[in-house]
């Protein structure tokens, strides 16, 4: 089954409990939450407190994607404010394989992304280990990007390395995903998307699901 995780990067943040609810709902899969510190990637979004405050209106796992430096110093505290799974990006830790394992002792989901020019051979060894990988289609940072094509190639790479090594893995793609090419990146083997402008473009949080899932 193919999961959507809107971001909520795109949300509307004055109406942000509203639309946590509206996911819920309208059925969304997991949310996705993109903490960003304004040093890995050149913009700052939002962290531990505005997790909290919003695990309490939904069920829904929360799929939290670090985009931060240094980001195992921080993993005890995400699971405390409510992550189900986290993601920390290769280029960002210098010892991946302990902060994957770091996270797992937790016992919540563990995921490394790859920034779109990372290629895919650098988590060969990693994949076994893995719950999720996520294939970054556009250069991290900011929402509203256009889809990079060559990323359809990784997500293919990384599906064969699924087959071959980890057949559970999840394959998640995020940036510039719409009702138009989301066809093509499941096609490509991806079976988590992430929606932002996609899904709360216009405020229409349901139909624009709807439109979502009518393109796979």
């Amino acid at each position: 089954m193919i999961k959507i995780a809107p971001s909520i990067l795109s949300a509307d943040f004055s109406r942000l409990g509203e639309h946590i609810k509206a996911l819920d709902a309208y059925g969304a899969d997991m949310i996705h939450i993109d903490v960003m510190d304004g040093m890995f990637v050149p913009n700052i979004s939002f962290g531990i407190p505005i997790i909290k405050s919003i695990r309490k209106l939904t069920k829904l796992p929360f799929d939290v994607h670090l985009m931060i430096e240094e980001p195992s110093r921080y993993v005890e505290d995400f699971v405390k404010a409510g992550a189900d799974i986290i993601t920390v990006h290769y280029e960002a830790d210098r010892h991946i394989d302990r902060t994957i394992n770091y996270i797992k002792s937790f016992g919540v989901k563990a995921a490394v992304a790859l920034n779109p020019a990372t290629p895919v051979d650098c988590i060969k060894h990693l994949i076994s280990n893995l719950d999720m990988v996520l294939i970054m289609s556009v250069n991290p940072g900011f929402g509203g990007q256009k889809y990079i094509e060559y990323c359809s190639d990784k997500l293919k790479e990384v599906r064969c390395l699924a087959d071959k090594y980890n057949k559970d893995l999840m394959i998640q793609v995020d940036g510039g995903i719409d009702a138009i090419n989301i066809g093509e990146v499941v096609n490509s083997g991806a079976d988590v998307i992430v929606a932002g402008s996609a899904v709360f473009k216009n405020g229409e949080i349901e139909e624009n699901i709807k439109a979502l899932r009518t393109g796979i």
